[in-house]
């Protein structure tokens, strides 16, 4: 079987010398110099959320783009660290290697009649023991046992990950723990009670002024629709940025029809100018 290209680790040490630069006290950039740790972090989750869009699209030029620009993330945060004495890319490199390693059994172990061999066939199973490994080492790395380890493992999961993300990360871990409905029709029988204390909490806040409760109801129903995504094996965060990607087609068609302009404008008007868009997108795609 031919082996796959290596990668080239000149290009990487190229890389490495290049973000050094940009630090360096002296003769570096000003901005870089300016960044740490936290006011990184709206960038780390841009460039995460443009890669998935690069790949969304099939778009390899985009892609490789875009994965260079999350990898320079990667990068300054060691940087950042290794400035300040703390850790550097070799540690993140041989601790990533080490964790791969010990939680790919059924690929690294040394004993060929090792239980664990065998799995590299199996996905279910693979993930099975990639789950019974990491509980292991939370268990050993714990300092006292917890009254809700679930929940805690669950918080610290989540925290950094988009709302979306992190609702079906929850929902899935929960159901897996078997906190789970027996049937699709109650998850939609709580959408719909949702959505009526939804309707409920928008209509004291039209009255009050406050709208702190219709905020959690709205959490509620969204929550509760991440839960019908995957009882039905769907993506909701695809799922949305599709609907993104449609909406801003069919509304691009309406502010060309319009000149750009839509302000005071009939909303049959624009109802109609909607309903045609849609109705060309989709001559366009069966034709």
């Amino acid at each position: 079987m031919p082996q796959p290209p290596q990668p080239s680790l000149s290009a990487l040490s190229e890389l490495i010398a290049v973000v050094a630069r940009l630090r360096d006290p002296e003769t570096g950039c000003p901005w870089d110099l300016a960044q740490s740790h936290a006011s990184l972090v709206p960038y780390v989750l841009e460039e995460a959320h443009e890669v998935a869009d690069a790949i969304r699209h099939g778009d390899d030029e985009h892609l490789a783009e875009e994965l260079g620009d999350l990898l320079l993330q990667v990068l300054l945060h060691a940087q950042i660290a290794s400035e300040e004495g703390r850790f550097d890319l070799d540690t993140i490199s041989r601790g990533l290697s080490a964790k791969l390693i010990r939680r790919h059994p059924h690929v690294f172990a040394n004993d060929v009649n090792s239980a664990n061999r065998g799995n590299s066939g199996h996905p279910e199973a693979v993930v099975a023991s990639w789950e019974a490994i990491k509980g292991a080492e939370r268990d050993a790395g714990a300092a006292a046992p917890s009254a809700s380890p679930l929940s805690d493992r669950l918080a610290g999961k989540v925290r950094g990950q988009p709302a979306l993300a992190g609702a079906m990360t929850i929902s899935r871990k929960a159901a897996a723990a078997g906190f789970e409905w027996h049937s699709i029709d109650g998850v939609w029988e709580k959408v719909h009670e949702e959505l009526e204390e939804l309707k409920e909490a928008v209509a004291e806040a039209q009255a009050s002024g406050d709208s702190a409760h219709a905020q959690e109801e709205l959490g509620d129903v969204l929550f509760t629709l991440v839960n019908v995504a995957r009882w039905c094996g769907i993506d909701p965060e695809a799922g949305l940025a599709g609907t993104n990607r449609r909406f801003l087609d069919r509304f691009s068609r309406v502010e060309a029809a319009l000149k750009g302009n839509l302000r005071g404008r009939d909303l049959s008007e624009l109802e109609g100018l909607w309903r045609q868009a849609k109705a060309e997108i989709r001559a366009e795609a069966s034709g």
